[in-house]
């Protein structure tokens, strides 16, 4: 079988590389285009654009990359119509997603959506476009499967990816290892700092996280640098603060060693959690974005973990409110009032529980492709 995959960030690039190599057990001969990074094509398959050209975040942001946006999308369908795939899975993305998957659909191919758009914030008559255009739906979110239901669209819940590659990593990690290798002080608490995958998140709230460091000079800070980012840029920001290191492309080694951790709204948060981390959740766009989304966006959280549980788990800081000042005091109760840790780290316990489905989430959801293949 043929597949054409796209995933237009990081996080779908990790998601659809597990999801290739699940495939390719049921199936030896499947081959892959796609568009997505260095996770996929390690898993053999042949990148055609690279999630690093793709990711513009924030409605603002998107107004001004339009033309290179609508480029992009000329540039898919001629190459999707090209290649003729036995199926599409897109990953998420879907401001660019959806438009290519009723294109698919006009030009008779298999559509199949692997990870919702979260269509449950906003824009919720997206769905009646996404039962007509997709003709399987793989949910990994507890409520989705009881949100599409309620649009008369029946969906499979495969369960969350994340606990497979998180508990899988766990068993092969050694944090002490880990903070030896790194030349970590073993008495001195470790903050870990996730400030996104993208330039833009980087120059918003980066210098916002950093500022804190200055308040805790005992504590080592660390930087989760994106393995797309260029070193030069970050190190931009971090010289002139001596308590803060860099780490890039190991974002989970270093969660395995955190103590606490400030981090972007988006599957981090999730991943945080996962590994038992507390955290607070930063956010910051344009004001223009921001200005959009607040009217737009209909959820109570930002943050995976809150939704999920539908409870303030974790503290979220959000435009205005990111402030070095609101940073300091949230930190300082998750690093340091054991009732407050105590009680999010029975939460997380909770959270793992929902996310799982049975199973591994990419092999139940390769077996539904291969089944519908």
């Amino acid at each position: 079988m043929k597949y054409y995959i796209i995933a237009g960030e990081a996080s779908g690039d990790l998601h659809a590389s597990r999801l290739i190599r699940a495939i390719k057990a049921n199936d030896t001969l499947a081959v892959f285009r796609v568009w997505g990074g260095d996770l996929m094509e390690k898993e053999g398959a042949e990148v055609v654009k690279h999630y690093r050209d793709l990711a513009f975040m924030g409605f603002a942001e998107v107004l001004a990359n339009i033309r290179t946006i609508l480029r992009n999308m000329k540039f898919c369908k001629q190459d999707m119509l090209a290649y003729q795939p036995d199926a599409v899975i897109f990953i998420d993305y879907p401001g660019f997603n959806i438009p290519m998957a009723k294109f698919a659909k006009e030009n008779g191919l298999k559509t199949i959506y692997y990870i919702s758009p979260q269509v449950w914030a906003w824009k919720e008559k997206r769905v009646k476009i996404i039962r007509e255009v997709v003709d399987k739906m793989l949910v990994i979110l507890p409520f989705e499967k009881d949100f599409y239901k309620r649009w008369d669209y029946e969906t499979d819940y495969v369960g969350h990816p994340l606990i497979e590659i998180i508990d899988g990593f766990k068993q092969t990690n050694n944090p002490d290892a880990t903070k030896k290798e790194l030349g970590l002080d073993s008495d001195k608490k470790i903050v870990a700092l996730l400030p996104g995958s993208r330039k833009q998140e980087i120059h918003k709230k980066l210098p916002i996280m950093l500022e804190v460091t200055k308040r805790f000079p005992d504590i080592h800070f660390i930087v989760a640098q994106a393995t797309a980012l260029p070193d030069e840029m970050i190190k931009a920001y971090t010289a002139s603060f001596p308590n803060v290191g860099l780490l890039k492309g190991e974002t989970y080694k270093l969660l395995s060693i955190a103590d606490a951790a400030l981090v972007t709204s988006g599957t981090a948060t999730l991943e945080t959690a996962l590994f038992g981390v507390p955290e607070v959740v930063c956010y910051k766009g344009s004001a223009i974005s921001y200005a959009i989304g607040k009217r737009l966006i209909k959820v109570p959280f930002i943050s995976l973990v809150n939704l999920i549980l539908n409870k303030p788990v974790v503290d979220e800081l959000i435009q205005h409110q990111l402030t070095p000042d609101n940073i300091e005091k949230s930190l300082k109760k998750i690093l340091l009032d054991k009732n407050e840790i105590s009680r999010m780290q029975e939460d997380y316990k909770n959270l793992h529980s929902l996310l799982c489905a049975g199973g591994d989430a990419s092999k139940q959801a390769a077996e539904i492709i291969h089944n519908m293949m």
